[in-house]
């Protein structure tokens, strides 16, 4: 009798674990790509280079509203062709893109580097809404970056404060989640990014703090009479390539932002 006990409190347990499972994936996918498309669009880009950077294979993860982690990438052929830490961080972008900007303000992961230094404007937000670890590195490793990968489906948390998060608007001008790229320089995962949502025409961006009204990367960090390194806006960016501050100042006109027929 009592191992019949036992058996049924087990059951009952896996019956409610298996019932609320899908709740962890939040109730608003719609409109948001597949991994196959978001695999699709990163390769693509990637492979098209002029990107600023050290043409380096990528991650990308995109979040839904909720946070909720909806599909996670690779460029390469396998998960070890891109640096291995780059898979946490792009979904940490992702969240972050999305957690701070709203259907009226977008504001980049990179908008916001110079915000977050001490004396600015955000100091200390780094430190908010930490990574979940167990989301982050739990699971096979195997699955990583495929369709399985065990961030899906799961709330990751993380604030990262350099380039290539961004937040993603639908062709109505709702906010609907995140997109966060990772793999190369701080700056050429900005440009990939802004691509590949252009790419996947969720970037009807209602507007930003940069000088084009929108969250593409601003570049006004100069030395102050100190010698200390100040963004005239408070939102700057550290440049890492002559190359990136040419493409990513013709990224609004290269890649427009609003909604694609």
């Amino acid at each position: 009798m009592q191992n019949q006990i036992q058996l049924l409190k087990v059951i009952t347990f896996t019956a409610l674990v298996i019932v609320a499972a899908p709740a962890l994936r939040g109730d608003d996918t719609k409109g948001l790509p597949s991994h196959g498309r978001l695999q699709t669009a990163l390769k693509n880009v990637v492979a098209g280079g002029n990107n600023g950077g050290f043409g380096l294979n990528m991650w990308a993860t995109i979040v839904n509203r909720d946070g909720v982690v909806v599909a996670v990438a690779f460029s390469g052929s396998q998960r070890g062709d891109q640096w291995p830490g780059s898979r946490v961080i792009s979904a940490q972008k992702a969240n972050t893109a999305n957690a701070f900007s709203l259907k009226g303000l977008a504001l980049s992961t990179a908008n916001l580097y110079s915000a977050v230094q001490p004396g600015g404007s955000l100091f200390g937000l780094q430190e908010s809404n930490p990574v979940d670890t167990s989301v982050a590195y739990g699971g096979a490793s195997e699955d990583y970056g495929k369709s399985s990968d065990p961030m899906v489906g799961k709330k990751i948390g993380g604030v990262n404060v350099f380039g290539g998060g961004l937040a993603l608007y639908d062709t109505a001008g709702n906010i609907v989640g995140g997109l966060g790229v990772s793999g190369d320089s701080s700056c050429a995962d900005h440009i990939i990014a802004w691509k590949i949502r252009h790419t996947l025409n969720l970037d009807n961006v209602p507007g930003g703090v940069s000088a084009t009204g929108d969250d593409n990367i601003v570049f006004d960090i100069a030395p102050d009479s100190f010698g200390h390194p100040v963004s005239a806006s408070g939102w700057g960016h550290p440049l890492t390539s002559a190359a990136a501050l040419t493409i990513s100042t013709n990224l609004p006109t290269a890649y427009p932002i609003g909604p694609n027929p």
